[in-house]
């Protein structure tokens, strides 16, 4: 986005990628089919020391003006929650609306040239790479974060800030699924698969209502990966397991209409089979009929099923974690045009500064955002 809003400037824009074809997080993005933006997308839907941050980008480049250019190209989309919008056929169709735009815009695309070293000169800047040496008057760096290394992940982007004296705020992954101790793990053993509409809470506060699903490895799913982004070590999360539901309020009308069926059975009516099973083996529900279950027996159901804790062992980190939180300090940045305070014509965008969307497509709107911002003024 920041090379052919240049490029439609006039400007002389080089793209260099280490990887070997363009656009790879967003070819594996949504399941193959890319949720490029979301409808909703303001500044509350992202972490960063500074909240306000991202507002002026989000302001000038909005979902509405993606999904316009996304239609002037003719792909086809659909919306799903959350005011998510998904490709309806391939991410390959925002990876070619990219590459045309550049490719309008007199872009010059350099793949599989890794960036060796960054110098200043009197001019501007010189970047080094395995192939060539390349002078400018501008750089923009937009190298990404850490997350899924076999893509070519690099932290070159906080090496190049560091080198210029901006701070690079500690890193770790974000929207990411849990690993579970080996106790954990063995007790859901067999649980590989089953997912469940919860609501799930951080210590901090943050609650996200969608599903957790439960892996070989731990915990994943939409409520889990949105939670992981506000979650640190030693922490336990907090899933509310019938969040539309008050079982209380259940159990009294069963003991009215079914007393003398199992709550293992009437819960199976709510919750999968197997999970019930599971927790009625480890004891965290007793195996009777509600009318035999006395009132510190109802009492302990409901908070287990309405604030089951469970405390992760961990995450799966960088490997697959869908984005990188913190990284350059915004402080160091304008927040229109991205420019670093400390080193003229010298730009950091996308997920290698700290700036960190919720799953749903945030991420690339803000992307696609900042990369107009700078794209606009850059020299």
């Amino acid at each position: 986005m920041c090379a052919a809003t240049a490029g439609y400037r006039g400007k002389k824009v080089v793209v260099v990628d280490m990887g070997k074809k363009p656009g790879r997080k967003i070819l594996i993005s949504g399941g193959g089919r890319c949720n490029f933006t979301n409808e909703n997308a303001r500044a509350e839907h992202y972490i960063c020391q500074n909240p306000h941050f991202i507002k002026s980008a989000l302001s000038r480049y909005s979902a509405q003006d993606f999904i316009e250019l996304v239609e002037r190209h003719g792909v086809n989309y659909h919306h799903k929650t959350l005011g998510q919008l998904f490709c309806d056929d391939s991410a390959k169709d925002i990876v070619d609306v990219l590459m045309t735009e550049c490719d309008w815009a007199g872009v010059e695309v350099k793949m599989r040239n890794e960036v060796l070293s960054v110098s200043k000169t009197d001019s501007g800047y010189q970047v080094k790479t395995t192939e060539a040496s390349y002078s400018c008057t501008s750089l923009v760096v937009a190298s990404g974060g850490l997350t899924m290394p076999k893509l070519g992940a690099s932290p070159i982007g906080y090496k190049i800030a560091e080198q210029f004296g901006l701070n690079v705020l500690p890193t770790t992954p974000a929207l990411v699924p849990f690993t579970l101790h080996d106790h954990d793990k063995t007790r859901f053993d067999g649980l590989s698969g089953i997912s469940i509409f919860t609501e799930v809470s951080s210590d901090s506060g943050e609650t996200f209502k969608e599903n957790i699903l439960f892996t070989h490895r731990g915990l994943s799913g939409p409520a889990i990966l949105q939670i992981s982004s506000f979650w640190q070590a030693g922490q336990a999360v907090t899933i509310n397991l019938l969040p539309d539901h008050s079982l209380n309020d259940l159990i009294t009308e069963w003991r009215q209409h079914q007393a003398q069926k199992s709550l293992k059975n009437l819960l199976a009516t709510l919750l999968p089979k197997r999970f019930i099973e599971c927790l009625i083996d480890s004891k965290d529900i007793p195996d009777k009929a509600v009318n035999q279950l006395n009132h510190a027996e109802i009492q302990a159901v409901h908070a287990f099923i309405h604030q089951w804790q469970i405390k992760p062992n961990g995450t799966e980190g960088y490997r697959t974690a869908e984005v990188t939180l913190g990284g350059v300090d915004t402080d160091e940045l304008s927040s229109k045009t991205f420019a670093a305070k400390k080193s003229d014509d010298l730009y950091f965008i996308g997920e290698v500064i700290d700036v960190t969307g919720w799953l749903g497509g945030y991420n690339f709107q803000a992307c696609w955002a900042q990369g107009v911002a700078t794209g606009l003024v850059v020299v």
